[in-house]
């Protein structure tokens, strides 16, 4: 599965679907459920439909750091051919440790989701992707004590994370929660390279977009 040193995405993914293929028909559900492989660049989107009924996986591909909760994948092939760096280390198994860790310690375990939800949603085509509305609100957790998170205070828990981005929209600084950050809890395991380091901005395209940072602020 390996060209050179790298993992070969498109032979992983094409031996995925085989496996899949091949124990499709074990599952009871075939019958009613139609199943369709989506060729991606660096993973494999399954889909699943049943009548007005779809439901979409995808399965991204990649190598565990150790014993450490960071995974790292290859990136599409047009990225390799504008010099960008061959790998990058997707941090959503840390992201999801971190909301378990905080779901156990919150008045109402489900409060911070539902901020999330709101804002992705109506918030959706407005330039924000959701990977920052999440780095946001993650960071929204860690400096607002999780003794307030609970239901009378959603209305006042949204007007924080709005100010919070509003902050990091001033400056144009908004950290990725994973890198370098002193408050994650001991159970997210990180290469020791990674927790000293200083981590990157995701407004940074906005520093040096005047325009893109105007109406970013509308």
């Amino acid at each position: 599965l390996c060209t050179s040193s790298y993992l070969d995405m498109g032979d992983t993914s094409h031996w995925f679907c085989q496996l899949v293929r091949s124990s499709w028909l074990q599952v009871p559900q075939w019958h009613s459920w139609h199943l369709v492989f989506q060729p991606c660049s660096r993973s494999c989107r399954l889909q699943l439909s049943k009548g007005r009924k779809s439901l979409t996986v995808e399965m991204l591909f990649g190598v565990r750091q150790g014993d450490s909760d960071i995974f790292v994948v290859s990136q599409p092939t047009e990225a390799k051919k504008g010099g960008s760096s061959t790998f990058r280390g997707p941090y959503a198994v840390a992201e999801a440790k971190f909301f378990r860790h905080i779901a156990r310690r919150l008045p109402c375990e489900s409060l911070h989701l539902k901020c999330l939800q709101l804002f992705t949603c109506i918030l959706r085509g407005t330039g924000f992707s959701s990977s920052a509305w999440k780095t946001v609100v993650m960071h929204g957790l860690t400096t607002v004590p999780l003794s307030r998170w609970h239901r009378s205070a959603f209305p006042q828990r949204l007007w924080d994370i709005m100010a919070y981005l509003d902050h990091c929209l001033q400056l144009t600084p908004l950290e990725y929660f994973v890198l370098g950050n002193e408050r994650l809890p001991a159970e997210i395991s990180l290469p020791p390279a990674m927790r000293g380091v200083e981590p990157p901005n995701l407004f940074e395209h906005l520093a040096g977009d005047p325009a893109a940072h105007r109406e970013a602020m509308q």
